[in-house]
């Protein structure tokens, strides 16, 4: 059935609702302009006719604060001059002039805040009031001296304060518009349990009760007092002596187990309390507590154990203390009391593992640490003597206790625990060599195995993405919530029974009437509110009721509309206490005139029009961080370990001669494995080892075999030879492969450096290595270029063997393939620069000869490289060829010069002396007369060299 009005309807009703929205807008906007002149009044009425005079510079203090600091100085002054006239000038009076001098004073002291509280005064009432403190500790202490002389002074003390402090809570509640006496008797309330204690002649024990008594009391009054400074004075007198406590609580539990243990137990009570109460310090104190607890039971047990088993029964109680996260009791403490506790248990066990490190440093680096020869059969001692074996012990409960918690940051913990366990075992027991090389094998084995395939490990892991298990307070949280009888309602029902759920959309007529939530969200500040009291914007039977359009509906934000509600404004649908839009009878409008869409998500409470989460546009996806896969992890963790003991071993097996060979394959075929089995940087790292295994086993031949470093260099060469053949078929790791085959053989080369013979001949087959390797056409050009430049080094190396020390024999094998190279790409790309072509393989000769030249004393070497010179001019004057031009006619200047010098020598000496300047003055002349003409010529000239290639 369709309910839509005409369109001649609709627009009448439109242009009347829209008129009503104007004036109904102009009637709130003058009546906010009315509420904003009665509350904020402007200081003159108006403007002053005369000129304004300039304001008067900023003080650099306000007259509060010069008050406070006058007032301050005063009461020092009289607290100065009472002490001094109690501790000097007493004894010039009788015992009735002091009484009625310090009980007259006292109370004048004590009684004036009051009269000046009356008049408003209360810093001035604050200070005499300190005064009057000050001057009641006086009387104490006159009193002691004068009447009660025999006393004990800590009792004496004891009792006064106690006395004190009672008086002046009672003077503070009395005026409780000063600040100063309630925490002043908040500090005195600190001293008389500690001081009675003492002056009972009670030891650390006692006066350890006593702070912790006096602690309790503080965090009381913490909790049950409203003023600020008073809870902050008690809580630095609970926090000073209550640590004080638990300082001797936890001395007393080495000392004195069953002494210190029930003063860490109260204290800890004391504090799970405090946290149970105050949520904002919860985990704190419950860190505290938790520690407490601890050193109180591993105390007790540390005592009943022997030593050796001391750490371990304090990492059962960190343990223990960690399990109320997961216990079922746990679930009902508050949140920030369990993380307290959990977090006190944790530092309990890191501790612990703490303590346990050295054995697996021991076992991991300690082969590392040679003191004695390869191959000489002794073995090195070990790094740590007598370290208790309970430490393998405390490595394999906390890696069980991890095992069993299903989190990825556990399972990397017990897999790591699991590895230090089995790298410490060897130094703990102190196992023997063979026992040890092999537990090391294994661990070897089992860790790179694991990094192949950890789906093993991550049973039970919640996968990236996966919801994770909400914890038990959010489960009931949830229950709550969800739990139809108390979920509030949020849509407004009709006398019917209809939803008052609205559409997403506004409704396209009828008045509108928002909801108190839409208004805090949606309306501009200083928009007046209805008041809840007032009667609903909506008739009966759904109909809207004629009047001001955008009329606030009444109710208050926290009940439903009662009855169905008339819809608001055009462009805002009418809301519910939810922030939902109010519709009539069977999900339509309040107007009736435009059906509703099928669905529509419901407006977040207290969120604006157009916000993210709205029913007027979706929420937004927000980015989330890819989370790394559990098996990746894991492989990583247990590759790291894999390769840690894969060099212990290494390092240990370096002892016996049999030993290296067997470890250095079985490392070989494990790596070799990995790089067959594994995935991405897993495999080409493990390929890499593989290649460093395999020339440690080439070494280790050549060094069986009485080889010597040379020959050993040449047989290092069959390992960069396997690489290039393993890189021509192993595609994912070729690349890593053969660069670590390339390391290996830059230390033949290393070694083959002694003997110029064997150097040519490992540069000659390396080249030939590469001219194999060129061959593969993602290789082809740097491979090439390596072939080349590593048969040139065998050439120069073997020439250098030989004794030559002509300069050409090495740069013309040089220059004759640069030139044919250079050739060959200027006639595939005509474009291409002379200096580019030809500019490298005639310099590597021509530069080397002409220095040759001028320290040859012989003709024919200037006599060659001049004609060669002169040749290569001539093709570049020929082809145009800047390179050939500019080298050759450089050389063949610098060469003829050099020929003619003895003769200009010659010339130079039979002249007369007056000869050289005069011809300098002419040739200066003639440059000067034809300057123009050489600067032409010049330029003419650089043109012409510069449109040559």
């Amino acid at each position: 059935m369709d309910n839509s009005l005409p369109p001649a309807d609709e627009l009448v009703l439109v242009d009347r609702e829209l008129a009503q929205l104007e004036a109904r807008r102009t009637q709130l906007l003058a009546r906010r302009a009315w509420l904003v002149q009665v509350l904020y009044r402007p200081a003159r009425a108006a403007t002053p006719r005369w000129p304004v005079t300039p304001a008067a510079p900023v003080a650099d203090s306000t007259p509060r604060s010069a008050q406070n600091v006058l007032l301050t100085l005063g009461g020092t002054l009289l607290t100065i001059a009472a002490v001094a006239f109690t501790l000097v000038s007493w004894g010039s009076m009788g015992i009735g002039g002091r009484a009625a001098v310090l009980c007259a004073v006292t109370g004048a002291a004590l009684s004036a805040p009051v009269v000046l509280l009356r008049r408003g005064l209360v810093s001035t009432g604050e200070s005499v009031a300190v005064l009057g403190l000050v001057l009641t500790v006086l009387d104490a202490y006159a009193l002691h001296r004068v009447a009660l002389s025999d006393t004990d002074g800590l009792g004496y003390a004891a009792v006064a304060s106690a006395v004190l402090a009672g008086a002046w809570a009672a003077y503070g509640s009395a005026l409780p518009r000063l600040r100063v006496p309630l925490p002043a008797g908040v500090v005195a309330a600190q001293l008389p349990l500690p001081l009675g204690v003492l002056a009972a002649g009670g030891g650390a024990t006692a006066f350890a009760w006593a702070a912790l008594v006096t602690a309790a009391a503080d965090g009381a009054v913490i909790l049950w007092t409203r003023p600020l400074p008073v809870r902050i004075t008690a809580g630095a007198g609970a926090a000073l002596l209550g640590g004080w406590a638990l300082l001797t609580g936890g001395w007393l539990s080495f000392s004195s187990p069953w002494s210190g243990a029930p003063l860490l137990l109260a204290g800890a009570a004391v504090c799970l309390y405090a946290a149970w109460r105050t949520p904002g310090w919860a985990v704190a104190a419950s860190v505290v507590a938790g520690l407490a607890v601890v050193a109180a039971v591993g105390g007790l047990l540390r005592s009943a154990v022997p030593g050796d088993w001391a750490v371990p029964a304090y990492v059962l109680c960190g343990l223990a203390m960690a399990s109320v996260w997961r216990a079922g009791a746990g679930a009902r403490l508050p949140r920030g009391v369990r993380t307290g506790l959990t977090g006190a248990g944790a530092t309990t066990v890191a501790l612990g593992l703490l303590w346990a490190l050295p054995p697996v440093a021991g076992g991991a680096l300690g082969p590392l640490a040679r003191t004695t020869e390869i191959w000489s059969g002794e073995h090195t001692g070990p790094a740590l003597v007598a370290y208790p074996a309970t430490a393998a012990l405390v490595l394999a409960v906390v890696a069980a206790a991890l095992a069993s918690v299903p989190r990825l940051w556990a399972r990397c913990g017990a897999l790591t625990l699991v590895w230090a366990l089995l790298t410490a075992l060897p130094v703990a027991p102190g196992l023997p060599y063979a026992a040890t090389l092999a537990l090391q094998l294994l661990t070897t084995a089992a860790a790179l195995w694991i990094a192949v395939r950890p789906a093993s490990l991550t049973r039970g892991l919640p996968r990236p993405g996966a919801t994770p298990t909400a914890s038990p307070e959010a489960r009931t949280t949830t229950d709550r919530t969800t739990d139809p009888t108390n979920r509030p309602a949020t849509a407004a029902t009709g006398p019917s029974g209809a939803s008052a759920t609205g559409p997403a959309e506004p409704p396209a007529s009828g008045p509108s009437a928002p909801g108190p939530t839409d208004r805090t969200a949606a309306e501009p500040a200083g928009t007046p509110v209805a008041d809840p009291a007032a009667p609903s914007a909506s008739g009966p039977a759904g109909r809207p009721t004629p009047g001001p359009v955008g009329t606030p509906v009444a109710g208050p934000a926290a009940s439903p509309a009662s009855g169905p509600s008339a819809p608001g404004p055009a462009g805002r649908p009418a809301s519910g206490p939810a922030g939902q839009s109010a519709s009539g009878p069977a999900g339509q409008s309040a107007g009736g005139s435009v059906p509703p869409p099928p669905s529509a998500p419901p407006r977040v409470p207290g969120a604006g029009f157009g916000a993210s989460g709205t029913g007027w546009m979706p929420p937004r996806p927000r980015p989330q961080a890819s989370a790394a896969e559990p098996g990746t992890v894991l492989g990583w963790v247990a590759y790291a370990g894999g390769l840690v003991s894969a060099a212990g071993a290494v390092a240990l097996a370096l002892d016996v001669r049999g030993a290296t060979f067997l470890v250095l394959g079985a490392v070989l075929g494990l790596l070799t494995g990995v790089a067959v089995l594994g995935t991405g940087a897993r495999r080409a790292v493990s390929a890499c080892g593989a290649v460093l295994a395999a020339a440690g086993l080439v070494f280790a031949g050549a060094a069986a075999a009485g080889l010597e470093a040379h020959w050993t260099g040449l047989a290092l060469l069959l390992v960069p030879a396997a690489t290039a053949a393993v890189g021509a078929t192993a595609r994912p790791v070729a690349l890593p492969v053969e660069i670590t085959g390339a390391a290996v053989g830059l230390s033949a080369l290393g070694l083959a450096a002694s003997r110029p013979a064997f150097l040519a001949l490992v540069l000659a087959l390396g080249g030939v290595i590469a001219a194999a390797t060129a061959v593969r056409p993602e290789r082809r050009r740097f491979a090439s270029w390596t072939a080349a430049g590593l048969f040139l080094l065998a050439a120069w190396v073997r020439l250098g063997a030989w004794g030559v020390t002509t300069p050409e024999a090495y740069t013309l094998p040089v220059t004759v393939p640069a030139l044919v190279v250079g050739f060959l790409r200027r006639r595939r790309d005509p474009e291409a620069s002379s200096w580019t072509a030809y500019g490298p393989g005639l310099a590597v000769t021509l530069l080397p000869s002409l220095g040759a030249a001028w320290t040859d004393p012989e003709w024919v070497r200037p006599l060659v490289l001049g004609v060669a010179a002169l040749v290569v001019t001539l093709l570049g004057a020929r082809f145009r060829l800047q390179a050939l031009l500019l080298l050759g006619g450089t050389v063949l200047a610098l060469d003829g010069l050099h020929e003619l010098a003895p003769y200009v020598v010659q010339v130079v000496g039979a002249l007369p002396r007056w000869l050289p300047p005069a011809l300098a003055g002419l040739l200066l002349l003639a440059v000067g007369a034809t300057y123009e003409q050489r600067l032409r010529d010049a330029r003419r000239l650089r043109e012409r060299l510069a449109r040559m290639r």
